[in-house]
């Protein structure tokens, strides 16, 4: 299934938390509905990403790895 992307959040090269805050951040400004695509190299996003999308009722869509070791999140806006 293919999955329209709303806007997407370069964190690429940012650590532990600024990911996650700068998700945070481009969350509140998207429209309920809407997806956004978060690409970044800390690893540690993979394991703190779940958990902030339980508690902020928002939607892991997917998840992978990109070539370089880049981490590809698609996330939607409850």
């Amino acid at each position: 299934m293919e999955v329209k992307i709303d806007e997407t959040l370069d964190v690429k090269g940012l650590t532990c938390p600024m990911p996650i805050m700068k998700l945070a951040k481009a969350m509140k400004a998207l429209e309920s509905g809407k997806v956004l695509e978060m690409l970044g190299t800390d690893p540690g996003t993979k394991t703190d990403l779940q958990p902030w999308c339980n508690k902020t009722g928002n939607t892991l869509l997917d998840e992978s790895e990109l070539e370089g070791g880049v981490f590809r999140f698609v996330i939607k806006k409850k």
